[in-house]
Protein backbone atom coordinates (compact mmCIF):
# COMPACT_ATOMS: atom_id res chain seq x y z
CA UNK A 1 0.00 0.00 0.00
CA UNK A 2 1.33 3.12 -0.90
CA UNK A 3 1.21 6.35 0.65
CA UNK A 4 1.57 9.99 -1.11
CA UNK A 5 3.88 12.43 0.56
CA UNK A 6 2.50 15.43 1.74
CA UNK A 7 3.87 18.92 2.80
CA UNK A 8 1.17 18.37 5.72
CA UNK A 9 3.23 18.23 9.22
CA UNK A 10 1.89 14.81 11.40
CA UNK A 11 3.67 12.93 14.24
CA UNK A 12 6.53 9.91 13.45
CA UNK A 13 8.14 7.52 15.16
CA UNK A 14 11.52 6.79 13.94
CA UNK A 15 13.20 3.25 15.34
CA UNK A 16 16.85 3.40 14.45
CA UNK A 17 19.23 0.27 15.11
CA UNK A 18 22.95 1.52 16.11
CA UNK A 19 26.18 -0.03 17.51
CA UNK A 20 26.12 0.64 21.30
CA UNK A 21 28.99 3.20 21.54
CA UNK A 22 30.14 6.40 23.45
CA UNK A 23 28.46 9.25 22.07
CA UNK A 24 25.97 7.67 19.47
CA UNK A 25 23.16 9.49 21.11
CA UNK A 26 24.33 13.22 20.83
CA UNK A 27 25.58 12.56 17.44
CA UNK A 28 22.04 11.62 16.45
CA UNK A 29 20.70 14.97 18.47
CA UNK A 30 23.68 16.69 17.02
CA UNK A 31 22.46 16.26 13.28
CA UNK A 32 18.83 16.91 14.10
CA UNK A 33 20.06 20.28 15.77
CA UNK A 34 22.09 21.24 12.73
CA UNK A 35 19.85 20.77 9.92
CA UNK A 36 17.02 22.35 12.43
CA UNK A 37 14.84 19.65 13.14
CA UNK A 38 13.30 19.78 16.11
CA UNK A 39 12.77 16.50 18.35
CA UNK A 40 9.22 15.69 20.17
CA UNK A 41 10.91 12.96 22.22
CA UNK A 42 14.34 10.16 22.00
CA UNK A 43 14.94 7.27 24.04
CA UNK A 44 17.73 5.21 24.00
CA UNK A 45 17.60 1.62 25.27
CA UNK A 46 19.79 -1.64 24.60
CA UNK A 47 18.08 -4.36 23.06
CA UNK A 48 18.07 -8.46 22.58
CA UNK A 49 21.49 -8.64 21.07
CA UNK A 50 24.39 -7.22 23.04
CA UNK A 51 25.91 -4.47 21.54
CA UNK A 52 22.79 -2.86 19.91
CA UNK A 53 20.84 -0.35 20.54
CA UNK A 54 17.28 1.12 19.44
CA UNK A 55 16.81 4.89 19.62
CA UNK A 56 12.86 5.63 19.10
CA UNK A 57 12.63 8.99 17.62
CA UNK A 58 9.39 11.34 17.74
CA UNK A 59 9.08 14.04 15.17
CA UNK A 60 6.58 16.17 13.85
CA UNK A 61 7.62 16.80 9.85
CA UNK A 62 6.06 16.41 6.97
CA UNK A 63 7.08 13.38 4.72
CA UNK A 64 10.03 15.06 2.85
CA UNK A 65 11.25 15.82 5.66
CA UNK A 66 11.05 12.12 7.55
CA UNK A 67 12.36 11.32 3.95
CA UNK A 68 15.37 13.72 4.35
CA UNK A 69 15.78 12.86 8.22
CA UNK A 70 16.20 9.07 7.19
CA UNK A 71 19.23 9.46 4.80
CA UNK A 72 20.59 11.23 7.03
CA UNK A 73 20.32 9.53 9.92
CA UNK A 74 21.48 6.03 7.44
CA UNK A 75 24.88 8.19 6.31
CA UNK A 76 26.17 7.96 10.28
CA UNK A 77 28.35 5.28 10.65
CA UNK A 78 27.59 3.46 13.60
CA UNK A 79 23.78 3.89 12.55
CA UNK A 80 22.63 -0.31 11.61
CA UNK A 81 18.59 0.45 10.68
CA UNK A 82 16.19 3.15 10.19
CA UNK A 83 12.48 2.41 10.24
CA UNK A 84 9.70 4.60 10.53
CA UNK A 85 7.21 2.58 12.79
CA UNK A 86 3.84 3.68 11.37
CA UNK A 87 0.73 3.77 13.81
CA UNK A 88 -1.48 1.42 13.15
CA UNK A 89 1.50 -1.29 12.46
CA UNK A 90 3.20 -0.63 16.03
CA UNK A 91 2.59 -0.48 19.57
CA UNK A 92 3.63 2.86 21.60
CA UNK A 93 3.89 3.77 24.99
CA UNK A 94 5.18 6.08 27.09
CA UNK A 95 5.99 6.50 31.06
CA UNK A 96 4.45 9.24 33.13
CA UNK A 97 4.89 10.00 36.97
CA UNK A 98 2.35 12.94 38.43
CA UNK A 99 2.76 13.79 42.07
CA UNK A 100 -1.30 14.80 43.09
CA UNK A 101 -2.70 17.02 45.99
CA UNK A 102 -4.36 14.09 47.98
CA UNK A 103 -5.15 14.33 51.74
CA UNK A 104 -8.03 12.67 53.60
CA UNK A 105 -10.87 14.71 52.10
CA UNK A 106 -9.89 13.96 48.57
CA UNK A 107 -7.51 10.79 48.72
CA UNK A 108 -10.52 8.76 47.73
CA UNK A 109 -11.57 10.44 44.74
CA UNK A 110 -7.84 10.71 43.44
CA UNK A 111 -7.66 6.80 43.98
CA UNK A 112 -10.69 6.06 42.21
CA UNK A 113 -9.58 8.08 38.81
CA UNK A 114 -6.00 6.31 38.94
CA UNK A 115 -8.03 3.12 38.87
CA UNK A 116 -10.20 4.49 35.93
CA UNK A 117 -7.22 4.45 34.15
CA UNK A 118 -5.59 1.57 34.86
CA UNK A 119 -2.55 3.44 36.41
CA UNK A 120 -0.99 2.91 39.80
CA UNK A 121 -0.02 5.06 42.86
CA UNK A 122 3.38 4.55 43.72
CA UNK A 123 3.80 6.50 46.81
CA UNK A 124 1.61 8.11 49.75
CA UNK A 125 2.40 10.92 51.49
CA UNK A 126 0.11 13.00 54.27
CA UNK A 127 -0.89 15.49 51.25
CA UNK A 128 0.10 14.08 47.91
CA UNK A 129 0.50 10.50 46.17
CA UNK A 130 2.69 9.83 43.30
CA UNK A 131 0.82 8.10 40.35
CA UNK A 132 2.34 6.05 37.55
CA UNK A 133 0.84 5.30 34.56
CA UNK A 134 2.03 4.56 31.33
CA UNK A 135 -0.03 4.66 27.86
CA UNK A 136 -0.62 6.40 24.44
CA UNK A 137 -0.35 10.38 24.55
CA UNK A 138 -3.97 10.59 24.46
CA UNK A 139 -4.30 8.14 27.52
CA UNK A 140 -2.13 10.09 29.53
CA UNK A 141 -3.23 13.36 28.69
CA UNK A 142 -6.61 12.32 29.95
CA UNK A 143 -5.86 11.18 33.17
CA UNK A 144 -3.37 14.57 33.52
CA UNK A 145 -6.79 16.00 32.85
CA UNK A 146 -9.02 13.86 35.32
CA UNK A 147 -6.14 14.78 37.76
CA UNK A 148 -5.92 18.66 37.43
CA UNK A 149 -8.29 19.40 39.37
CA UNK A 150 -6.72 18.30 42.34
CA UNK A 151 -3.85 19.99 41.74
CA UNK A 152 -1.14 18.84 40.02
CA UNK A 153 2.47 19.18 42.13
CA UNK A 154 4.52 17.79 40.06
CA UNK A 155 5.05 15.98 36.59
CA UNK A 156 8.00 13.55 34.62
CA UNK A 157 7.28 12.20 31.50
CA UNK A 158 9.50 9.75 29.86
CA UNK A 159 9.74 10.02 25.93
CA UNK A 160 8.32 6.89 24.10
CA UNK A 161 9.36 3.71 23.06
CA UNK A 162 7.68 1.82 20.69
CA UNK A 163 8.12 -1.50 18.80
CA UNK A 164 6.05 -2.60 15.33
CA UNK A 165 3.47 -5.44 15.63
CA UNK A 166 3.82 -8.89 14.73
CA UNK A 167 6.58 -11.92 14.40
CA UNK A 168 8.75 -9.45 11.98
CA UNK A 169 11.65 -7.86 13.83
CA UNK A 170 13.64 -5.00 13.11
CA UNK A 171 16.86 -6.38 15.18
CA UNK A 172 19.22 -8.64 13.05
CA UNK A 173 19.24 -12.14 14.58
CA UNK A 174 21.37 -12.99 17.05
Amino acid sequence: MSQVATNEVTRHTLSVLVQDIEGIASRVTGMFTRRGYSLVSLVSARTEVEGINRLTIVVDACDVIIEQMTKQLNKIVPVLKVVELEEEASIARAIMLVKVNADNTNRPQVVDAVNVFRARIVDVAQESVVVEATGTPGKLRALLDVLEPFGIRELAQSGHVALGRGPKTLAPSK
